[in-house]
């Protein structure tokens, strides 16, 4: 299951007027731990911010699952509410899921959770959809090898070869 990570950077922009300004923006990336969202945070923050920028907030967030499309830059938060039985007490449960999905407005963004569950055979509720500051969000991507490491499976076959 992935971890979500919500990351806030705090550095110039120049406005519309040429004058600088002071301006926070939030990113969201996955990350299996604080130290990990910090350095991939620093890093996103080193190649697309222009200047000095400092990482002032990082916290875990409730968010499942990202549904990401490329026709907006907005996000929104949607909550997601179905019902299952408790195998213990065979009493019924509401569980509460939180997706985050790119939508150029809240209807569409209420379609597209829609059509994400549309295969759900359990009924489910979409109680509240909000639109967030997200200025980002960055998946972790599994090819991204660092230099010095090498993937398991080139390791396994060349302990095969050496035996």
């Amino acid at each position: 299951m992935k971890t979500w990570y919500s990351c806030k950077i705090k550095h110039n922009k120049e406005g519309d007027d040429g004058l600088l300004k002071q301006i926070t923006e939030a990113f969201l990336l996955d990350a299996v731990s604080y130290t990990d969202a910090e350095a991939r945070i620093n890093e996103v923050a080193a190649r697309d911010i222009s200047g000095e920028f400092s990482v002032t907030h990082i916290a875990k967030t409730n968010i499942a699952e990202v549904i990401n499309y490329e026709d907006s830059d907005t996000w929104f938060k949607c909550k997601v509410t179905y019902s299952t039985v408790d195998g213990d007490s065979e009493k019924e449960v509401k569980i509460n899921t939180y997706i985050l999905v790119c939508a150029l407005h809240v209807k569409q963004a209420f379609e597209r959770i829609e059509k994400h569950f549309e295969g759900m055979l359990v009924p489910y509720d979409i109680p509240s959809i909000t639109q967030t500051n997200f200025v980002e969000v960055y998946p972790y991507v599994a090819d991204e090898i660092p230099s010095n490491l090498k993937p398991i499976s080139e390791v396994e076959v060349e302990e095969e070869v050496e035996e």
